[in-house]
Formats: structure tokens, C-alpha cells, sequence
């Protein structure tokens, strides 16, 4: 008899018709039907009644930042404040509130924070001079400071930080208080109440960490859990991490055992461009010790470059007005090398290219695996791609690479301010920036997520970013996709990207019941709307992880 019915709902199913109901039993689904046929072998199963709710596959979030999204939930965001004033408004209560903070952090300033220059430590001062003070941008690929903050961190007077990274000096020979990529902020995250560790992977977690002690890894066990209940608050049942070591698999493989890894979730290893290629083994290792069903590891993380906004994002061309184009953290021959022995050992690969000589360098180093090794399964991908050249998109399907897409990065998505033509992008490099449809349509597989916490890690936000979007200045072509596509990359595409196709991601007998019950009929909605819709009861291997 089924230990749960769902009746009365709008069923997505993904696997052929719709429905109505369906019936779940041992952590599968037993049935999918009409609420009448449901209804007849119910017995005395609990019953979740739909009340006519879209009904889906669990929603997957196919790139997070786990820690990092958990640890945040605590900081305050930043996300919306312009200028000195509201900067003091936001900051001050919240210094009160952390009186034993050695220095106060706080996420999502923008980059805009001053309007059309940077911002500066006098700037931060100016909200807070009395205490180190710092902030990443929702990006996480910059980082701003005061005086206090650069003074107690070391960085007052610069640091040589290697390729990619940077410490912007003032005229005045200190810091400006600008903080460019991991290698230059490391030093301030380290004095964060979670000494760094909510950068796991762009900064101290790529590594070991040292010598956890019991009460630290408590309190960062008791972090994730929040994050995984907040996840399943949103209709999430799998997670695909976008850093990761052995530290982060001891902690869920922990919080699995005590009932409160409510999320599937996959861990892979982050190799950085200072690794050596024999590293590779480490996610070997891994994806040995870690096959399960709730947590596993099969996966290559890297970095090549950095962001627009702070224009360290790899490009083609120079940026407009400058004569810097950035350049790559990999030398090519380097990740063309870690590629061929990733895809030598079967291990998926995913790789962060923004600029669109990073999505070039990176289908070289995936060219160069299939040319080694042979043609296989790998769906390898590439994340983000908001820049890509147009001789470069046909090579994503013929490659058989992936394009991982988070619709709120894009200025369309109307999370963040448009760019303005010849700022960051010339005017012809709009016809394939944020080129979801585009992609789609040139026939290569395409799968939406967050990148939480860049960007909240609500589906339904992404969802309507993708479908609705916002209108926006005329160089920006039109990109937007439909319901059924965005709803099936969030969910089935997902799936198959974990090569977990033949057991989620689809709503039909003997899959696995990860499942999400919405409050509202999805297809009802003005596509405006869809991020009213909530999750009414989220489901994860037959266990209800969330009910409203």
C-alpha cells in the first residue's frame, strides 16, 4: 500500500502525458494517474491534496555554493543599497547587533554602490570607521574594505597576490579598498566569524581545512543544515555544489547519518590553477569514498576567469576604452592537460568561463580531452558562458558540452541593472551575451540554476527571470524561454546532467520520489507572476522535507 498519495494536483510529469495524482511508496513512485484511480488504492496513506498545483520533479539546483548560500543567510545583504547614506543606514544597526565581531561582513554590495566610480575605503568608512568593515559583491569575486578592515587584515599597504588577483592601490600608495579575486580578499575572510569557511572552495577550502575542532565543525554542520532546510523550503530536493573537498563530504556524510541532509547532493573537487594536474587523483579518491544515493562526488571544478563587472572575466577582445582584456588563471597547455586526465578517469568536469576567451579556452581544453581519449558520455560543462563568440556556439553540441545558464545573472533576468553599450561589452558582443535561446536553439543541451548565493536560490525567481524577464534597451536581443523548457532544465535536464536520468527528474512508476507540490498552477500564472508561487510541500525520496 502506498505510504503517501498525492491527489488533485496539475502533474507534470515529464514522461509523456500529464496527470492528476500519483502514489509513493518506499521512496518511489508506485503509480501516476487520474485522482479517481489514485484514490482507489490509496488505503490509508497520507494524503497531500494538490488543490489543482502544479505538481513537479523535485526542483535541482545544478550550481551552488552550499556554505556560502548557508553561511549568508546570517550576513546582511547588501542587495539593492545605493550611496553613503543608505550604506550607514544598513551597516550601523547591524555593527549594534554584532558587538563581538572582530570584522563585521556583509554580502551583495554593488558594484554600483557610488553610481559611475568605484567604491573606496573612505567610502566605507564613511557608514563605519570604527570597525573593520567589509563586504563581497553578490558575485563573490570582489571584495571592499575599510581602513580598519585592511589594517587588521594586512593589506593596507598591498599584497602581491599572483595572476588574476589584485589589490588596487590609491593614489595616496594604500589600498583603494578594492579587493579583486580570491587571492586578494583571503586575508579578510580568514577574520569572518566563520574564519573563511563560507568561501569554501574560492579561497581556503580548495584545500583540507586544518585540524577542524569538534566545536568548528558543529557550527558548520549546524550551518548547512540551515541551508539544506532552506533549500527544501523552496521545492529544491538536489543540489550540485560548485566547490568542494573532503572537509564538505565529512560534514553532509555526518549530517546524512543524523537525518538532516534534507537535499541530494554532489560534491566535487575544486582544483585551482596553482594545482598540479596529479590532483586528479584527489577526485578520484572521492568519487570512491562517495557514491550514494543522498551524497556523492563524481566532478572537476575549475576557475579560468573572473567576472564583467570587475572586468576579470577573459575576453576576446580589450574591453571598451581600455586596452586589457584580462587574462586566463589556467595557461592553456595546464587545463588542457587536467582535462584530458579528468576525462581520462571518467570524472565529469566543470569549468567557470565568463569572458568569451574563456569559453573558447575551455572547449579547446574539451576538444583536447575527446582528441586524447576518445568520444564519450562526459557532458562536460561550461558555466555561466555570459560572453561567447558566435563561431563558438555550433562547437558547444558538437563538443557535447553543457551550458550551465543562471538566468538572473543576466541583466534580462532583471535581478541586475542592464550594462550600457561600450561600457563593459562593445555593441556587437550583445547579440550573443547572455545568449540563452540562442544556445538552446543552435541545438546544445542547456540547464538553469542559481549560483547561490550570487542570486537567491528560489527556483521560481530564475524561472521567471528566464520566461518573463524585462524589457530592456534595444541592443539587447531578444532571449527569453518558455515555461515547460525553463520548468524541465530545472528539473529533468538537471537530473540528466548528474547522469541520474534513469532513476529522477521524471514523475512516472519506480523513479525516485523527489518531488515538489506548488501552491499555485504554474501555467495559470502570468509569467510576471511565477515567483508568487511557492513550494506547498517538497518531497525527497519519499520523506516530506517541507510542508507549508
Amino acid at each position: 500500500m502506498p505510504d503517501i498519495v498525492i491527489l488533485n494536483g496539475r502533474i507534470i510529469t515529464f514522461d509523456g502525458p500529464d496527470a492528476e495524482a500519483l502514489a509513493i511508496e518506499d521512496g518511489k513512485i508506485t503509480a501516476v494517474g487520474s485522482t479517481a484511480e489514485i484514490r482507489d488504492i490509496a488505503g490509508a496513506a497520507r494524503v497531500i491534496d494538490a488543490q489543482g498545483g502544479t505538481v513537479l520533479p523535485g526542483f535541482i539546483d545544478s550550481h551552488v555554493h552550499i556554505f556560502a548560500g548557508s553561511a549568508e543567510l546570517e550576513f546582511l545583504n547588501l542587495h539593492g543599497v545605493t550611496g553613503v547614506e543608505a550604506l550607514r543606514a544598513a551597516v550601523q544597526p547591524y555593527a549594534a547587533a554584532r558587538p563581538d565581531d572582530q570584522l563585521l561582513f556583509a554580502c551583495s554590495i554593488d558594484y554600483a554602490l557610488m553610481g559611475d566610480r568605484s567604491i573606496t575605503r573612505h567610502d566605507l568608512d564613511a557608514a563605519i570607521a570604527d570597525r573593520p568593515f567589509a563586504a563581497s559583491t553578490a558575485d563573490h569575486h570582489t571584495v571592499y574594505a575599510n581602513t580598519k578592515a585592511l589594517e587588521l587584515a594586512g593589506l593596507l599597504h598591498g599584497k602581491n597576490c599572483g595572476v588574476g588577483s589584485e589589490v588596487v592601490m590609491g593614489p595616496d600608495g594604500l589600498a583603494a579598498g578594492e579587493l579583486l579575486e580570491p587571492a586578494a580578499f583571503e586575508d579578510i575572510m580568514a577574520l569572518t566569524a566563520l574564519g573563511g569557511r563560507e568561501m569554501l572552495g574560492m579561497t581556503t577550502g580548495a584545500d583540507p581545512v586544518p585540524a577542524p575542532s569538534a566545536a568548528v565543525r558543529a557550527t558548520d554542520k549546524d550551518v548547512l543544515a540551515k541551508g539544506m532546510k532552506h533549500c527544501a523550503e523552496k521545492g529544491i530536493t538536489g543540489l550540485h555544489n560548485m566547490d568542494g573537498n573532503f572537509y564538505q563530504l565529512e560534514l553532509l556524510a555526518e549530517l546524512e547519518a543524523e537525518e538532516r541532509l534534507l537535499c541530494r547532493t554532489e560534491i566535487p573537487l575544486h582544483l585551482k590553477h596553482t594545482d598540479p594536474v596529479d590532483r586528479i587523483a584527489e577526485a578520484v579518491e572521492m568519487r570512491n569514498l562517495y557514491q550514494g544515493s543522498m551524497l556523492w562526488s563524481n566532478r572537476v571544478k575549475m576557475f579560468v576567469d573572473g567576472v564583467l563587472d570587475s572586468k576579470t572575466a577573459y575576453m576576446l577582445e580589450p574591453y571598451p576604452g581600455t586596452d586589457d582584456r584580462s587574462e586566463p588563471l589556467f595557461a592553456p597547455e595546464h587545463f588542457n592537460e587536467v582535462c584530458i586526465r579528468a576525462d581520462a578517469q571518467n570524472l565529469q568536469i566543470a569549468v567557470h568561463a565568463i569572458g568569451d576567451a574563456a569559453v573558447r579556452l575551455t572547449l579547446d581544453g574539451y576538444e583536447a580531452a575527446q582528441k586524447a581519449n576518445g568520444i564519450r558520455d562526459s557532458r562536460h560543462r561550461i558555466e555561466h558562458i555570459e560572453t561567447i563568440h558566435p563561431d563558438d556556439i555550433p562547437r558547444l553540441s558538437r563538443l557535447g558540452a553543457v551550458a550551465s545558464l543562471q538566468p538572473l545573472h543576466s541583466p534580462r533576468g532583471g535581478f541586475f541593472p542592464p550594462y550600457d553599450g561600450g561600457d563593459i561589452l562593445h555593441d556587437h558582443q550583445f547579440e550573443t551575451a547572455f545568449a540563452w535561446k540562442t544556445i538552446r536553439d543552435s541545438g546544445a543541451k542547456v540547464v538553469l540554476s542559481t549560483d547561490w548565493p550570487v542570486v537567491p536560490v528560489d527556483p521560481m525567481l530564475s524561472i521567471q527571470g528566464a520566461v518573463a524577464g524585462v524589457e530592456l534597451p534595444a541592443h539587447w536581443p531578444e532571449q527569453r524561454l518558455g515555461l515547460r523548457a525553463s520548468l524541465a532544465s530545472y528539473t529533468r535536464d538537471n537530473a540528466w546532467v548528474e547522469f541520474n536520468e534513469h532513476r529522477k527528474g521524471r514523475l512516472k512508476a519506480g523513479m525516485m520520489a523527489d518531488i515538489v507540490v506548488m501552491d499555485k498552477d504554474l501555467e495559470a500564472l502570468e509569467p510576471s507572476q511565477l515567483s508568487t508561487a511557492r513550494a506547498a510541500v517538497t518531497i525527497c525520496g519519499g520523506r516530506i522535507t517541507h510542508q507549508a
